[in-house]
């Protein structure tokens, strides 16, 4: 048995004014010792330690001699000497045995006081790193929890039964960490702040029909009281669960589907911060996994969020004004160059950009400013400084906490707690601890004052405040908008005057309104990047005003000068674009996250998109689901027109993208006509939801795979059944005939009804037989007869291009056949030539411009429907001898196939394929312009003559 003079050195190492009070408390201790015979051999690491960790933890004195066998069992079992495994805290507890939850309370709070002993002394010892003090701290936590729930849970099932999943299996509730639990980041007297959720609702099958939220709103309050009750053996952890949803009024645990709808619809801005670090801690974490993917997006938005500048920038001063209103600045926590000073920091960078930097989504403030440093926001030589910095203050408040195990954050008052404080991290005294704090305060402050700065565009008097504000005369206005590079002043300065005196901007909040007199002077002075500064302000300043209710988006531009300019340039090339984010400002979203916008969906994840949009969609609910698709409509179209403007897709691929987004919907609206109909009048015989008889097939630009921004659809309806005049098997029976009449005339009033939000498509259906006087939808037996004995050669130009769009792939097989044989008829070549060429110059003589030296880029001589007619006329003219002339629908490979069977050669079939791309592309930018497709004739002239010359080379006789 060791003695106290085997102590006695190094308590003379401590201090003179700690040196008393520890002999008293270990020879107190030695004396309990040796009377109740304890064997305690400690080795000489663990004698060095004790004087020190006595001394500045009172905690640690008292636990030690309140109860002398706890130092034993620490130092005997290895324990207080090693590097806890990350399972150690679990195996320890599975070993008790409990029967009662009395009996759990207690030997909880034995085995957390013995755990907290070791954790404190290790860190007094400088045997623990910081990283191992806190990661230990929140695993103490999360076993706590863990063993606490399995108890408890098991014992109410047995008492009331168990809920379960709609699959059977047992449910269980998720328990969310937040803050520095969740982040294993907890100091070392912290309270944890709880939040629960659970699946799914659900009955008990007990007597009372006990709902799933009773059974598990009592398990969670009886969780929280042997965590938090404070007994005679003290407590487990101070447990906090107001930061759940709605607080203190609002229920203890909520579903996962109440969890999504409030943080999705009515969280508040702070609750993103409080969410940033939450962690699953107990529970089923199967199943919490579901929960924490659900709860992501409100915390990582898909934009550039700079608004949260903004809220944690108020949210400190507010805890700055408390603090000095109770005399507290010395807090380390939340004092100025504070704890969480640093976290705010990190976290408003994660809160920003979070959501397009993905490695930003991680809780441990370390890795956040580590990840910081590597992406360039911010300076390694700040990174650096506040790493050690937080380093430094947390180790000072796990000591602050360590000597009573109280939830302080305040510098000590009294000069023997200063002492102890200061020599337990190693300084000689208070002013030289004192010194070195105040210099990591100062360091970490400037760095915070420097990132939460008021943009420096605010600070600034310029001359682009002076032209937002005003305040001087027009001429001097215009003066200073023409140093800016505007040309066209008095039309820039009376939007800019409009936009100041609009009602939209008069109903912001005071707010809203700051964020736009910082915004408008940068729009301003950013407009100099574009060539044309004047229309792209008019159009900005119209936008503004749309979305100004919207200040999350301005916030954004605001403070981001990148995104801002990326802005500008958008609306510098497009009308079309500024036009179309003022009448569905839901679709600002997609603008600014460069994740998404310049990378259009193609056809797969394009038709994954619209059947999660339309899931949520009662399937009778019309109303409901126009709005979604033309919704998904906007959605998808911006993200190409943005893509093509800024140069990322070539022509090729708009239209390609353009085509796809059509495909997607027209099969959807089929989709759900189909079910709407069948639901209220039974199947046509033969037919099943996967069987439809029923296909769309799709001519002109749609056919060719080369839809533009405002192209319309033309479409032919198709159907197949033996009988039309077959009743369908409901309780409303229709003949075949007029369901799928009807089944026509709904898909066409879902794509060109105009509603709020736009019509989906123009549709153009004069391409079915007989033209408009003809039935909604033919059969398709009747579709080939009309075909091979009644249409005209016209109409076989327009076959060419005839694609089968959606519906019944059998049809697609009968029409791609019916197609092939009426494409390879034998014609005569010279009648064909007459035919095509009289059609063509009706067409020119109808719709081609009037103006002189304008050039249509479709109509006019040498533009865009010459190039078709020719192509058409060369699939007419040879398909019947190169049956591999029926294969494609779009002119550019169709021009290929030409030119390999030597119906042009391939100078003339690379000549039209040039023109063609290129009048594409002009007509493009044309429509994003808001203009028509008309140009000056002298742009195109060599593409033109080109044209023309090969016109006369193939067609005229």
């Amino acid at each position: 048995m060791f003695t106290f003079a085997d102590l006695k050195k190094s308590i003379g190492c401590l201090p003179t004014e700690l040196q008393l009070s520890v002999s008293t408390s270990l020879d107190q201790w030695l004396k309990q010792a040796n009377d109740n015979n304890l064997p305690f051999n400690p080795h000489e690491r663990i004698i060095q330690s004790i004087a020190k960790a006595w001394c500045c933890s009172e905690f640690i004195a008292e636990s030690c001699t309140r109860k002398p066998e706890l130092l034993v069992d620490l130092v005997n079992s290895g324990d207080l000497d090693s590097v806890y495994s990350e399972q150690a805290y679990q195996t320890k507890l599975a070993n008790l045995i409990v029967s009662d939850e009395a009996e759990l309370m207690t030997q909880l709070r034995h085995f957390r006081r013995r755990e907290m002993v070791r954790i404190a002394w290790r860190d007094l010892a400088d045997w623990a790193e910081l990283s191992e003090t806190l990661l230990d701290l929140s695993q103490l936590a999360d076993a706590c929890i863990q063993a606490a729930l399995a108890f408890l849970y098991q014992q109410a099932c047995e008492l009331r039964g168990t809920p379960l999943l709609a699959d059977g299996s047992p449910q269980q509730i998720m328990v969310l960490g937040m803050g520095k639990l969740g982040a294993y980041e907890l100091n070392y007297s912290s309270d944890i702040d709880l939040i629960f959720a659970y699946p799914e609702d659900g009955e008990l099958p007990d007597r009372k029909s006990t709902s799933y939220g009773e059974f598990f709103t009592r398990l969670c309050q009886k969780l929280v009281k042997v965590l938090n009750d404070i007994t005679v053996d003290g407590f487990v952890f101070r447990t906090d669960i107001r930061l759940r949803p709605f607080g203190d009024s609002g229920a203890v645990i909520m579903t996962f589907d109440g969890m999504e709808n409030y943080y999705l619809t009515q969280a508040r801005e702070w609750e993103r911060y409080a969410m940033i670090k939450a962690r699953q801690v107990a529970g089923d974490f199967r199943m919490g996994a579901q929960l924490m993917a659900m709860l992501k997006p409100f915390v990582y938005r898909r934009y550039l969020d700079y608004g949260a500048f903004e809220e944690l920038r108020g949210l400190k001063l507010q805890i700055t004004q408390e603090l000095k209103r109770k005399d507290r600045m010395e807090n380390i926590k939340l004092g100025l160059g504070g704890i969480r000073e640093i976290e705010f920091i990190g976290q408003a960078f994660q809160l920003i950009r979070g959501g397009h930097e993905k490695s930003l989504q991680t809780r441990g403030i370390l890795d956040v400013l580590s990840i910081l440093g590597q992406v360039k926001l911010l300076p390694q030589t700040d990174v650096d400084q506040l790493s050690q910095s937080y380093r430094f203050l947390r180790r000072v408040e796990n000591h602050i906490q360590q000597y009573q195990d109280k939830q302080t954050h305040d510098l000590p008052t009294t000069e023997q707690a200063k002492l102890i404080l200061a020599y337990s991290l190693d300084f000689q005294d208070w002013r030289s601890f004192k010194s070195e704090l105040d210099r990591v305060r100062t360091a970490v402050h400037a760095v915070f004052d420097q990132v939460f700065a008021v943009s420096k565009q605010q600070n600034k008097d310029k001359l682009s405040q002076k032209i937002w504000s005003c305040v001087a005369d027009d001429e001097e206005l215009q003066d200073l908008l023409e140093s800016y590079g505007f040309q066209h002043t008095e039309e820039t300065l009376k939007a800019i005057k409009d936009f100041k005196n609009s009602t939209a901007l008069r109903r912001m909040t005071t707010k809203g309104a700051g964020i736009v007199d910082r915004l408008l002077p940068q729009l301003i002075e950013s407009a100099k990047l574009v060539d044309n500064p004047d229309e792209t302000l008019v159009r900005l300043v119209k936008l503004f005003e749309a979305v100004a209710g919207r200040n999350v988006y301005l916030a954004l531009l605001s403070e981001n000068p990148d995104a801002l300019n990326q802005l500008i340039r958008l609306a510098s090339a497009s009308a079309w674009i500024c036009d179309y984010l003022a009448l569905y400002p839901v679709l600002f979203d997609e603008l600014l996250d460069t994740r998404t916008l310049y990378e259009p969906l193609k056809r797969d994840d394009l038709n994954q998109q619209l059947k999660a949009l339309l899931a949520a969609i009662d399937s009778q609910d019309l109303e409901s689901l126009m709005i979604a698709l033309r919704q998904f409509k906007h959605l998808n179209v911006l993200r190409v027109a943005a893509a093509d403007i800024m140069d990322v897709i070539p022509i090729m691929v708009v239209s390609d993208y353009l085509t796809y987004i059509a495909e997607s919907i027209v099969a959807y609206v089929i989709e759900r006509t189909w079910l709407m109909l069948t639901e209220k009048h039974g199947f046509p015989p033969g037919t099943s939801n996967d069987n439809i008889n029923f296909a769309v097939i799709g001519f002109g630009k749609l056919g060719g795979i080369e839809l533009g921004y405002g192209s319309d659809l033309d479409l032919v309806f198709l159907y197949d059944c033996p009988d039309g005049n077959a009743m369908t098997s409901g309780e409303k029976p229709l003949s075949c005939s007029q369901f799928y009449g009807r089944l026509g005339l709904k898909i066409r009033h879902i794509l060109d009804t105009k509603m709020l939000s736009g019509v989906l498509y123009e549709v153009d259906m004069r391409l079915r037989p007989s033209g408009d006087s003809g039935l909604l939808v033919t059969h398709i037996g009747v579709y080939e007869d009309y075909l091979k004995n009644q249409a005209w050669t016209w109409e076989h130009q327009a076959l060419v291009r005839g694609r089968f769009i959606a519906g019944d792939l059998r049809l697609k097989a009968s029409y791609e056949g019916i197609r092939h044989r009426i494409l390879s008829l034998t014609r005569d070549e010279t009648q064909l030539k007459t035919e095509v060429s009289e059609m063509r110059e009706k067409m020119r003589a109808a719709l081609d411009t009037k103006e002189a030296n304008k050039f249509d880029l479709k109509q006019s001589k040498g533009g865009i429907a010459d190039i078709e007619f020719i192509v058409q006329f060369g699939v007419l003219a040879n398909a019947a001898k190169h049956a591999t002339l029926t294969t494609y629908t779009d002119n550019v490979r169709l021009l290929e196939g030409l030119a390999e069977h030597g119906f042009i050669s391939p100078i003339d079939a690379e000549n039209l394929r040039t023109a063609y791309c290129t009048y594409r592309d002009v007509g493009h930018k044309q429509v994003l312009q808001g203009d028509k497709a008309v140009i000056d004739e002298i742009e195109v002239d060599g593409l033109r003559k080109q044209v023309e010359g090969i016109w006369h080379k193939v067609i005229e006789l």
